[in-house]
């Protein structure tokens, strides 16, 4: 008895696998024809046995294209050499290059590629799967891509299956079963043997279906995925008409498990280290750029030039970009710069070891070229004179050279926020500071008071300093900085600036308190704009408070900073390392003036591929795409039926 229901159950359950490979969908509505194409036939029969033929034609009820086809349509098992896919009329013809391998159940998984000839209405989830040996696989398992960084959806990443389930089957074999993500980053992979299996998404740049490049971004489950299936029972309804209702019965379906996969997709930080270029844009600077970080400066030696103090370092915090501002003017008027540079690089067995390269960096302008610039300039300017004079025009004395300052930038307004500081740039390094000609003072009815503050220089900007005061709201301050406060590299002084500014006051701000609940203290909290980080605070307590925002749309998201280091971070597969979980509130807090807020959330109560909110996805649904074009179609339509009338 119980032989006969598991029998009776695999035949349900490959009848219904049928119709959910070739199903025709259910129309939108509308004007305009929205039905998908119907799948009439195909030679081989779908879920056909002992296949030899690597032709395979599928015939519909129009005439039908395909979009995309390189991208969307996939094969399993995987094809080294792709297969060559052609539309007729109403008929599509596969012809797969490779040889089919005994005994395995083959699919081709079109997605929503195949598409009517007119409208454009896709016929969705469709897949044709045959076997060429006595039985044909049907188990199926789903679910969806994200971006790890931001729970995008990721559209056309490769998901695939190994039941090698070893860690370098990934790096070393391609899948054994594949699919592909459409627009809402959701897969399915048909054709599945019973066994227990590892997944994994690959944006599979060289198309070899295994991760070999550091560049491909990548996912991975940590647990393993075993396919199964149950029965459960479903109501369906039958119409007479669009209002009246035959009869409502309830049948058995198919469903395939697990249907809720979430792979969180990243590329890795790459590793391999090389010079990647120099340049050398100015006389005084030259740059030199690798194509990852490391955990200490090259080595530089000069070879036309003293290397005694000869430079000023101007570095990223990784040292991957590096910029040299040569302090000698003998040495930086030279057309060509000579130097060994000594630096760690990847080898062909990946190991990072000294290597040394000779550099001659000529400079995009050399110093004869500017010398001619200005004697140009020099003459032209002196022939302007002499026909003014010739005119009777009142001509201005000759001057000497003008006067050259340092170029500095202090940001500040009449409209500064509470929570800002004032700025103050170069386009040169310093070499000398003298902070009592940096002044601050407050307006205190007319009169100017000094104001205690500090002066220091923003952290990992060779060039950027600020000033940090006790700000109060509605207040006038005014920044003071005499012309010998600073001295830059090349001996020059600055112009004597004052800067007023003036803070907005307390009630055009409003402020949020959030609770976080079943918080981590490895938490950080976002409040965004659009998809830009306004501020961020580290969880304390359960807590995150922030104050002084501004009236506007924010939303929120945490990711788990596991490292402490205040920043994402990505994955490594090598170690087994996911990338750090992040979360998203499901909505947007609105903040008015002089409003305060509390908002509780638990940021693990959703399933993380149902939280970020669809008004800040950049990834949109085709399924909305296709019905914006239709209503545009149909406004086009009505207005030109109301011309004609």
């Amino acid at each position: 008895m119980k032989q006969t229901i598991r029998h009776l159950i695999s035949i349900a359950a490959v009848a219904l696998l049928v119709v959910a490979c070739a199903s025709i969908g259910s129309p939108d509505g509308g004007p305009y024809d929205e039905t998908p194409p119907v799948f009439l036939g195909s030679t081989p029969e779908p879920f056909a046995l002992g296949v030899k033929d690597k032709r395979v034609t599928l015939k519909f009820d129009e005439f039908i294209k395909i979009e995309k086809a390189a991208e969307k349509v996939v094969v399993s098992p995987p094809q080294i050499t792709p297969p060559v896919i052609k539309t007729s009329g109403k008929g599509i013809v596969v012809e797969l290059d490779d040889s089919l391998k005994a005994n395995t159940t083959y699919s081709i998984d079109f997605s929503d590629a195949i598409v009517d000839n007119n409208e454009g209405n896709p016929l969705g989830n469709f897949a044709f799967l045959f076997s060429t040996g006595d039985n044909i696989d049907t188990l199926a398992v789903s679910g969806t891509v994200l971006n790890a960084e931001n729970l995008e959806p990721i559209k056309g990443i490769l998901v695939g299956l190994h039941s090698d389930l070893a860690d370098s089957a990934f790096t070393t074999k391609p899948f054994e079963r594949v699919s592909r993500t459409d627009a809402d980053g959701r897969f399915t992979i048909r054709g599945i043997a019973p066994g227990t299996y590892r997944a994994y998404a690959l944006q599979d740049a060289n198309q070899n279906y295994i991760f070999d490049q550091k560049s491909e971004m990548i996912a991975y489950l940590d647990s393993l995925v075993v396919p199964t299936t149950e029965i459960r029972m479903h109501q369906d309804t039958t119409w007479i008409d669009s209002l009246t209702i035959d009869t409502i019965r309830t049948v058995p379906r198919v469903h395939y498990l697990p249907e809720d996969l979430v792979l969180t997709a990243f590329t890795e930080t790459p590793t391999q280290r090389y010079l990647v270029k120099t340049e050398r844009p100015e006389l005084k600077k030259f740059s030199v750029y690798f194509s990852t970080g490391s955990d200490s400066l090259p080595l530089l030696t000069p070879l036309n030039f003293s290397g005694e103090d000869a430079y000023i370092v101007e570095s990223s915090v990784d040292y991957d970009s590096i910029t040299y501002w040569m302090r000698d003017t003998l040495a930086y008027y030279k057309d060509t710069l000579s130097m060994a540079l000594t630096y760690e690089y990847t080898d062909t067995l990946g190991q990072l070891v000294p290597r040394t390269d000779t550099l001659n960096l000529v400079a995009k302008k050399t110093r004869a070229k500017i010398l001619q610039e200005e004697e140009k300039k020099r003459k032209e300017a002196e022939k302007e004179r002499e026909k003014r004079m010739k005119r009777g025009d009142t001509i201005p004395p000759v001057t000497t050279s003008k006067a050259q300052f340092l170029n500095i930038k202090i940001g500040g307004s009449s409209s500064m926020d509470l929570t800002a500081n004032v700025t103050i740039d170069f386009t040169e390094p310093i070499v000398q500071i003298n902070d009592t000609a940096i002044h601050l003072q407050r307006k205190v009815d007319t009169l100017w008071v000094d104001e205690p503050h500090l002066f220091r220089q923003r952290k990992n900007a060779l060039m950027g300093y600020e000033v940090l005061g006790e700000w109060k709201p509605e207040v006038e301050y005014k920044v003071v900085i005499d012309s010998a406060a600073f001295t830059g590299l090349y001996g020059l002084h600055i112009k004597q600036q004052e800067t007023t500014l003036k803070f907005k006051p307390l009630d055009q701000y409003s402020t949020l308190f959030l609770t976080i609940q079943q918080a981590k203290p490895t938490y950080v909290v976002q409040l965004l704009e659009g998809d830009k980080v306004a501020r961020q605070k580290r969880v304390a307590k359960g807590q995150a408070d922030f104050y002084f925002l501004k009236p506007g749309t924010y939303h929120i998201r945490i990711f788990n900073d596991r490292n402490g280091n205040g920043v994402w971070d990505t994955g490594l597969y090598e170690s087994k390392t996911q990338a750090e979980e992040v979360y998203y509130f499901l909505g947007s807090i609105k903040t008015r003036e002089n409003w305060d807020y509390t908002q509780e959330w638990n940021p693990t109560a959703l399933p993380v591929d149902q939280q970020k909110p669809n008004d800040i996805k950049k990834q949109k649904s085709d399924t909305k795409e296709r019905k914006s074009k239709n209503a545009e179609r149909e406004a086009k339509k009505k207005k030109q039926q109301q011309q004609q009338s």
